[in-house]
């Protein structure tokens, strides 16, 4: 590939790299390429559980990053670049994605699971051009990814924490840079080096020359012409050769020339037509498609654990699809299938030998687990998957629709529904358990709670004391606490018997005693919480509840006596949220 050229087309433009990454502008400066650096300021907090792939978030990304500079630029100059250039590097291994450390204990975490292991380097790159249109800044944005597989030697604690110390791995995805002292970790490299540094240079300038130097038409006519089966009249008529006929057959060459040139243009003209409709085509619905068909995934995961797969991988060798097969009753040629979906969701791994879990499913989904998700998959799988096939009548009633999945009005939801049997009463405890595990030690640390030296946990599922001193909530008196905690209670209600519950909290503490409520926020506008909004939908086919926004529950509390509202954003999917009760 010759690159002058095709960095020679920017170099008249006005190039921005939305990247503080001194990696990247070495790689961009090495090529010759001319930009000056505006990192942006895009708060990269996008919930990756809403993507289907890695590269998906990384693209996603490093297209936020593009468009929060050029918008920036445009409303401070009123003049919008030609250019800007965003880029995102991420680190996956077992499913899970690495980004840059928050401290030393996380890059030590980090390494010690890509240590001994391949892991995939993913770098999403958006090239945005801009341009101005009524006043008003447009956008046309093109973005790709590049993925190279890196692994690991065996490395020791020792080793580890003395690179950890360096200070080396703070500012980079996974924990480590090759091109510096990480590249002693480093056993192989497969794919390109310079993405695993920061920035798909190779990618960068093939991309480049698909936007400037498009296929010119004899180009495209020269190949098609190569490839495909010639016009039927440039066979020889073989009639005369073979005696078919008593006198040779006619030729005019004139008119044969005037067909092939008529049939050179009307192939060029069918060809910048299909050039033009190409270019007025909408971009690729890649991220819609994944949406449409995102039920398949979840049943196949959930599948997968009501086979109990993950249970039966845990911290064996691999094992072939045929053996897995035979130990829970199912076909070869399924359980091969339903395997293989389970690797490219990044849940198992596939090998010559056979299929092994992930640190993932080893983790979160084999059930026996210390954080396993198993029980919460499981209510998902035998209950909620259920009720969301009955979500057009939730819609239009506004109810939820128990009375359909279970075939009778649930008088009391959650004895009807919920505890109808032991079976179903554990399996709602095991799925409550598993989540509030999962997120207990993030909500016990959210504030300073040393001013309380007794709490009431209401409805705290599997906590057997605070469960037997407030068997019903709605009825019995409640104890008297420093502190009240609801964890993950109020969205299961409506409004009204929201107030009658926190009323009798407020009834039964003193002012100066704290209330904690731990939820999954609404966003104000109801717009960008993309996952508070799927529960919130969920709620309407499961409870009588919904969720609700910080400003909604602050109403609530204020309306009970309960101000000075703190809220921790927790990272997961959950919120906490802290009032005080006050003297009226």
């Amino acid at each position: 590939m010759v690159l002058c050229p095709v960095i020679g087309k920017l170099l008249h433009k006005r190039v921005v790299l939305a990247s503080a990454s001194p990696r990247r502008q070495e790689i961009l400066s090495n090529a010759g390429l001319r930009f000056e650096v505006v990192p942006s300021k895009f708060k990269e907090k996008l919930d990756k559980a809403s993507f289907a792939t890695p590269y998906g978030y990384a693209m996603e990304t490093a297209k936020q990053k593009a468009l929060e500079v050029a918008n920036r630029l445009y409303q401070k100059d009123l003049r919008a670049p030609d250019v800007v250039i965003g880029a995102d590097t991420i680190v996956t291994v077992g499913g899970l994605i690495l980004e840059k450390p928050v401290d030393k204990q996380d890059a030590y975490r980090m390494l010690s699971r890509l240590s001994g292991r391949e892991h995939s380097v993913f770098t999403g790159v958006a090239i945005v051009h801009c341009s101005s249109k009524d006043h008003q800044l447009d956008t046309r944005v093109s973005e790709f990814y590049e993925e190279t597989k890196v692994k690991f030697s065996e490395l020791s604690e020792e080793l580890l924490w003395e690179y950890v110390h360096s200070g080396e791995p703070m500012d980079k995805a996974g924990g480590y840079g090759i091109q510096a002292l990480g590249g002693m970790l480093v056993e192989s490299v497969h794919g390109d080096f310079l993405n695993v540094v920061g920035f798909p240079l190779n990618h960068f300038c093939k991309q480049l020359v698909k936007l400037y130097y498009p296929p010119r038409p004899e180009d495209l006519r020269r190949s098609v012409k190569h490839d495909s089966i010639p016009a039927a009249d440039t066979f020889e008529d073989l009639s005369d050769v073979e005696g078919g006929g008593s006198e040779p057959t006619q030729r005019d060459a004139g008119s044969r020339d005037e067909k092939a040139e008529a049939g050179e243009a009307g192939q060029a003209t069918a060809e910048a037509e299909c050039h033009r409709t190409r270019e007025t085509l909408p971009p690729f619905p890649t991220r819609l498609l994944e949406l449409i068909e995102g039920f398949m995934l979840s049943k196949g995961l959930l599948t997968a654990c009501k086979l109990k797969v993950f249970d039966l991988l845990k911290d064996e060798a691999p094992q072939k699809a045929a053996d897995i097969a035979s130990k829970v009753d199912a076909s070869a040629c399924g359980m091969e299938r339903l395997l293989d979906i389970c690797a490219a969701m990044g849940l198992l791994e596939k090998t010559e030998q056979g299929y092994s879990n992930t640190e993932t499913a080893n983790v979160y989904l084999a059930s026996d687990g210390e954080y396993s998700l198993h029980g919460f998959i499981m209510h998902n799988n035998d209950l909620t998957w259920n009720l969301f096939t009955y979500l057009e009548f939730a819609i239009r009633e506004g109810t939820n629709q128990h009375h359909r999945a279970l075939g009778k009005k649930a008088e009391d939801l959650f004895q009807d529904a919920y505890y109808q049997s032991p079976e179903t009463r554990l399996r709602f405890m095991r799925a409550m358990h598993g989540m509030t595990k999962l997120t207990a030690c993030q909500v016990a640390t959210a504030f300073n709670l040393s001013r309380f030296s007794s709490a009431c946990d209401v409805g705290g599922c599997t906590g057997a004391l605070a469960r037997e001193l407030a068997r019903d909530f709605f009825r019995d008196p409640l104890p008297s606490a420093e502190l009240y905690v609801l964890c993950r209670i109020l969205h299961d209600w409506p409004d009204d018997k929201v107030h009658k519950l926190l009323s009798r909290v407020a009834e039964s503490c003193k002012p100066g005693a704290g209330l904690l409520l731990v939820e999954t926020l609404l966003d104000e506008e109801k717009r960008v919480a993309q996952r508070a909004l799927m529960q919130s939908l969920n709620m309407l086919v499961q409870t009588e509840g919904k969720e609700r926004s910080l400003g909604e529950y602050q109403c609530l509390l204020e309306l009970h006596g309960f101000h000075q509202v703190q809220v921790v954003h927790l990272g997961g999917v959950l919120d906490a949220i802290l009032a005080t009760k006050v003297a009226p």
